[in-house]
């Protein structure tokens, strides 16, 4: 099942969610300064090329580093992806084939706007380590 979901998920909103993501993190690799933020952002653009069967979990070690590059983050880029998100969960909620897929638009908003102090995991991996699971794929 998580093949099929993965592989629409990957021709109706993947590629144009990594695209996305990608050009982020370009922009981030030639400001230098910025190549924490675009390292973030090629992660979650993997992530959100190929979603189900993963987990995006937060580590109770996240602390004071992780907190101040969200808030630098969100300023530079998290809200235009977050929008992006937004808008592409909507446009697919149109379709009963798509609400699934929009649904799970909604669930990235959080890790677009806040992708530090975040880590990526299999869903079996997160059972395992005892997270919550409900906002996985």
């Amino acid at each position: 099942m998580r093949l099929i979901g993965n592989v629409i998920w990957f021709v109706l909103a993947g590629v144009w969610l990594f695209l996305a993501y990608l050009l982020a993190a370009i922009l981030c690799f030639i400001l230098i300064i910025t190549i924490p933020f675009g390292v973030a952002a090629l992660r979650i653009g993997v992530f959100a090329l190929w979603p189900f069967g993963r987990a995006i979990v937060r580590p109770p070690t996240s602390g004071v580093g992780s907190t101040l590059g969200n808030i630098i983050w969100i300023v530079i880029g998290g809200w235009y992806l977050a929008l992006m998100h937004l808008v592409s969960g909507i446009l697919l909620c149109v379709t009963i084939i798509g609400i699934p897929l929009g649904l799970g638009n909604f669930k990235l908003i959080p890790v677009s706007l806040t992708p530090f102090g975040r880590r990526i995991v299999s869903t079996d991996e997160a059972r395992r380590l005892g997270y919550d699971t409900a906002a996985t794929f």
